[in-house]
């Protein structure tokens, strides 16, 4: 084992608590797509090769409004493959190291994707929220309620979903994912700030937390700015990402590899 897996397996070993910190990366191992660079997402989605849309224009709440048939076709097609996809090994390694620990263990994440909980953990805080979960598009309230039941028809040769559209069940208008969008005002912060508040109440109670972040690059920081700071007092973080693993001031572990790979040694 190398000298950083082993530091990283005392630090999780050690702690009395553990906060998992996870990215878009976590989810590449069970199969999900990866969005990093437009080369990435049209291999994913080719159709949006051919219109050149990039995940950034596609991932814009106006499209809803000027569009709606592709902005369902691009969000229905990804809630039934976030359904569809099984987690890999690492969930549950973490969850059950997490699970032995006096303190818990609670995760930040800006997926939307809903994998944690399909693993097991009881604590998920959803800093950009859920495609699992709708509002409505109007705003004729600030309801969020669960998309169980949504099943939307899509054409996967356009990638244009076919009527009838999810809709509002209070006004009868469209809905939208409780998700939080680019250049997006219009989003209902409700549902993710409470699981935000449990989750700050959770770490003022721990005194010897270990941060375990993974998949979270720097293109968009929410999730390394969050980890770096629930860490910062004591500097034990490790960091998992084979692209991006740097660490400033030496605050941490630092490991250049995939998550499950990496879980499974630790393990």
């Amino acid at each position: 084992m190398s000298d950083d897996l082993a530091r990283a397996a005392e630090l999780i070993h050690g702690a009395g608590a553990l906060l998992v910190c996870a990215g878009a990366g976590m989810g590449v191992d069970s199969g999900l797509p990866d969005f990093r660079g437009d080369e990435g997402f049209w291999r994913a989605y080719p159709p949006y090769a051919g219109l050149g849309l990039s995940f950034e224009e596609l991932a814009d709440p106006r499209h809803f409004a000027d569009d709606p048939d592709l902005a369902w076709g691009f969000y229905g097609h990804r809630l039934e493959l976030y359904r569809k996809t099984v987690p890999h090994r690492g969930f549950e390694l973490l969850r059950e190291w997490g699970e032995k620990k006096p303190g818990g263990v609670r995760v930040f994440t800006s997926n939307v994707d809903g994998q944690f909980q399909v693993a097991g953990f009881a604590h998920v805080a959803e800093a950009h929220g859920s495609i699992h979960y709708l509002q409505c598009l109007d705003g004729c309230t600030d309801d969020i309620w669960p998309a169980g039941d949504v099943h939307v028809d899509l054409d996967e040769t356009t990638m244009r979903a076919r009527p009838p559209l999810p809709s509002c069940p209070r006004c009868g208008g469209l809905a939208r994912p409780n998700i939080l969008m680019f250049g997006d005002f219009e989003w209902v912060p409700t549902r993710s700030q409470a699981q935000l508040d449990e989750l700050t109440a959770w770490r003022r109670r721990q005194r010897d937390l270990t941060v375990v972040e993974l998949g979270a690059g720097q293109a968009v920081p929410t999730v390394r700015r969050y980890a770096e700071l629930a860490s910062a007092a004591t500097g034990a973080l490790v960091r998992i990402n084979p692209r991006e693993p740097q660490i400033r001031h030496g605050r941490g572990v630092s490991i250049a590899a995939g998550a499950v790979e990496t879980l499974v040694k630790l393990a």
